[in-house]
């Protein structure tokens, strides 16, 4: 046997087969239909601007 030598099998993917003990997951379990509406006294330009310091502060 030389170098490189390997069972083609073990090069295969896995095969799962537990997949009926797994629980699907509802993506869709907290959906809401409505609106949301807030007032504010900040201008957007200052909301934008505190914004751009935020992710200022997440670089350094």
């Amino acid at each position: 046997m030389g170098f490189g030598s390997y069972d083609e099998s073990e090069q295969q993917q896995p095969q799962d087969n537990d997949d009926e003990d797994v629980e699907a997951v509802n993506v869709h379990e907290h959906d809401h239909d409505g609106q949301l509406e807030f007032e504010s006294d900040v201008s957007t330009d200052q909301l934008v601007s505190q914004l751009g310091s935020m992710k200022d502060e997440d670089d350094e």
